[in-house]
């Protein structure tokens, strides 16, 4: 007979709410072998005696054949002295313990065998909208904390069932484990108020769903309590509702998110590569930016003078129900973020009522509680094809990290501190550090309210808490007046902790370093393009090229600076910064330009706006100077008259990508100089030979392509140069400005064809401002 052996294993990674333990439970049984297995704070505990081959052959399929939800991070195996007192293989009971490292599922949507039974009328719980499995459904936003059992969820409040308790129970069964499990006779329940004359009818279950479609299909927005917070949804067909609902929410032309049925639907209204459509089919279930179809008959109103649709499917029983093909009922409706404008997304029936009874006509709620916010993520797919240097087609590219994504940490390439960073002003994240892993926050918004703020504060308390970090340095953005960087220095005040102020760019530029796992110490060559950072002169930067690494960078080029009017004021007028822009290209200011005929034809009390504004800039009165790429794409959108005030950020360069023409070569030019060993590109010439084409009544799209392809150019231009200089091989581009995907594809194209670059670009957290605390954490890692 074979001398038994006994092992402790500890498994650490998503590995609490994905059935584990019934896989360890059933795999172990299957195996023969004795002893137990529970969730801890810091993971999974095993302890298993038998054979050296049982254990071995455990060992292995553990490793091989996890559940398909599973990600394990460590494996760490000690071996015990056999106790032989196991007659069994058993669950024992969850354990707390002080864990170096923890792990939160995301959440999770509605896994396929679940969808069947939500539409099986045999089924026990057919058409209850809060089904759910090991496999799918709510994780990180009904989590309060670890270990991962219901007493530290939101449904710790509802009492399962008989049948519940026994398939919650059963290691066979499909829910064993499921803290979430729920069934109508137990679980949460969802109803509608209806706010008519100030009188309140309410209808629960299948019948407030039915009522619900029933005000969809007459053109009516519903609020919807959903998994991470409150949608506002009408129909995407439907003009007047649209229009209504653009202005009750007082958001004139940003594009609004849809949700559709199925893939099927989807296919129908927009372009879907392959890859595009795996990842609206994965479990994360993203808003995926996919190209319009020319005969789409979805309303105009949507995303007004884009090309482009923001799509979702279903991804929860309840968004599958309101949704369900039958003749009349809308096939997309538009699913928007459930807040005020520039508030965070609505989580709380009660709040949610009081603030939105004047956009929607009626509420979809339910008593599932909330624990934290979590908006729906945003993502493109890229579409670079055929070269070993470029990840193949599929490589995601976040706009907005958040449901589905966050909290999974982002692996360092290095072991960290406990650092806390607080991101930017902009599409909010923070970020904290702790060993070898970055826990990114969901994305928080725009922090420039009391009420975002605070969302903010909580979300990290959150984070401190369940992760079990207590930074011991908070970093921060060089702009003195932004909220995030008030909260730092409060915070340091507060905790005694030191603090460290991170270049806005150098942030952008080492969070893309990190996204790609980059370790070693050779520098880099940055590219940082964006619309608002806070230089080291003081001066408005966001049209950079740093040469550098994580520890320290130098300014080696950048877009010759110009005079912003107004400051950050001027975002929101591009005519401002067409004129300026001219004004210091010394290009007079002809009275025929779209920007001189727009802002002559603005009502102004005190006279004349362009006369006041180049008063303003001969004297320099409240101007900055800016090396703005964002601000250089919003004067070429107004000079050719495509957007002379934005309305929401990025809107003047987004119209402006919307025009370019795929496989036109044609392109305007910069110029280069070298002043005191920096690289200066000024875009002069540009201007003098966009306003020929307007002269000579070259259509918009044709400059608009010369205008992109001459960036593209410039880029490749100057990384060749530095190259040369500093003996680089590698580049690395992150900014807002790289969103735009006819610069980024046919940047890193030229690139790697033209100088054959290494280029380094994001693929797990957003190039935007949602990505610089990821930066700012590595920074202060490093240099600390």
């Amino acid at each position: 007979m074979n001398k038994n052996e006994c092992v402790h294993i500890h498994i650490n990674g998503i590995v609490q709410g994905v059935g584990f333990r019934p896989f360890i439970f059933n795999l172990a049984h299957d195996i023969g072998l004795k002893g137990w297995v529970c969730n801890t704070s810091a993971g999974v505990d095993i302890e298993v005696e038998g054979s050296k081959r049982q254990i071995k052959d455990f060992l292995t399929k553990i490793k091989t054949e996890p559940p398909i939800l599973a990600t394990i991070q460590s494996f760490d195996v000690k071996k015990n002295t056999p106790t032989n007192g196991y007659s069994d293989f058993v669950i024992i009971n969850s354990k707390s313990t002080s864990s170096d490292t923890r792990y939160v599922s995301p959440d999770v949507s509605i896994c396929d065998q679940c969808l069947r039974e939500l539409f099986d009328p045999t089924d026990r719980r057919y058409r209850y909208p809060f089904i759910n499995c090991t496999n799918c459904g709510p994780r990180f936003t009904i989590i309060k904390n670890l270990p991962y059992d219901r007493p530290y969820t939101t449904m710790a409040k509802f009492q399962m069932c008989r049948l519940c308790s026994s398939e919650y129970k059963d290691p066979h069964d499909r829910r064993f484990h499921a803290q979430p499990i729920a069934c109508p006779e137990c679980g949460p329940e969802v109803w509608l108020n209806i706010l008519e004359n100030n009188d309140r009818e309410e209808l629960k279950g299948d019948k407030a769903i039915i009522n619900a479609r029933k005000i969809l299909a007459q053109g009516g927005i519903l609020a919807i309590k959903g998994l991470g917070g409150f949608h506002l949804a009408c129909d995407a067909s439907n003009d007047q509702a649209i229009s209504e609902l653009r202005k009750r929410k007082n958001r004139p032309d940003k594009p609004f998110a849809l949700m559709m049925f199925d893939i099927d639907h989807i296919k129908k209204h927009c372009i879907v590569y392959p890859y595009e459509e795996e990842v609206l089919l994965s479990r994360q279930r993203p808003i995926v930016l996919l190209k319009r179809k020319k005969d789409s008959e979805l309303s105009k109103l949507i995303a007004p003078n884009q090309n482009t649709l923001g799509l979702m499917l279903p991804y929860t029983p309840l968004h599958y129900l309101i949704l369900e093909k039958e003749s009349g009922f809308p096939e997309a409706l538009i699913m928007t973020s459930g807040n005020v404008s520039d508030d965070p997304i609505i989580i709380d029936n009660d709040i949610g009522i009081k603030k939105l009874s004047n956009l929607a006509d009626a509420f979809l709620l339910h008593n599932r509680d909330i624990n934290i916010r979590c908006d729906d993520s945003v993502v493109r797919v890229l579409s670079f094809h055929a070269n070993e240097k470029i990840k193949p087609s599929g490589t995601i590219y976040p706009i907005r990290r958040s449901r589905g994504y966050a909290p999974l940490p982002i692996m360092l390439p290095f072991k960290g501190n406990e650092i806390l960073a607080v991101g930017g002003e902009l599409k909010n994240t923070f970020c904290l550090t702790k060993n070898s892993n970055a826990y990114l926050s969901q994305h928080i918004g725009d922090l420039n309210n009391f009420e975002t703020l605070s969302s903010f504060e909580d979300g990290i308390n959150y984070f401190e808490n369940i992760f079990n970090i207590h930074p011991q340095i908070i970093a921060h953005d060089m702009h003195p007046n932004y909220l995030s960087t008030n909260y730092a220095i409060k915070k340091s005040l507060d905790k005694g902790l030191p603090i460290t102020a991170i270049q806005h760019h150098h942030a952008h530029i080492a969070s893309c370093m990190a996204d790609n796992f980059y370790h070693s110490d050779e520098p880099v060559i940055g590219v940082a393009f964006d619309g608002t950072g806070y230089g080291e002169d003081s001066a408005i930067w966001g049209g950079e090229f740093f040469v550098g690494g994580y520890n320290h960078f130098k300014r080696v080029a950048h877009l010759k600076y110009f005079p912003l009017p107004g400051g950050d004021s001027a975002i929101k007028e591009p005519w401002k910064v067409a004129l300026s822009f001219l004004y210091s290209s010394g290009i007079e200011w002809n009275s025929d330009l779209p920007p001189l005929v727009y802002g002559n034809g603005k009502p102004s009390l005190i006279g004349s706006p362009i006369n006041i504004l180049k008063k303003q800039l001969e004297k320099e009165i409240n101007t900055i100077q800016c090396s703005s790429i964002g601000r250089l794409f919003d004067a070429v959108s107004s000079l050719i008259g495509i957007r002379h005030i934005t309305n929401y950020e990025g809107q003047a360069a987004i119209e402006l990508e919307a025009l370019t023409i795929n496989n036109d070569d044609n392109t305007y030019h910069f110029a280069i100089a070298e002043e005191n060993d920096v690289l200066i590109f000024d875009p002069a010439p540009v201007f003098i030979d966009i306003i020929h084409d307007l002269n000579n009544k070259c259509p918009p799209p044709t400059i608009s392509t010369k205008f992109h392809n001459a960036l593209c150019f410039l880029v490749v231009d100057i990384v060749e140069t530095l190259k040369h200089k500093y003996g680089l091989s590698k580049v690395v581009v992150s900014g807002g400005v790289w969103q735009n995907m006819y610069l980024l594809e046919n940047t890193i194209k030229n690139l790697i064809s033209t100088d054959n670059s290494d280029v380094m670009f994001h693929k797990n957290v957003p190039t935007n401002d949602g990505g610089i605390s990821l930066g700012q954490s590595v920074i202060a890692n490093k240099i600390n």
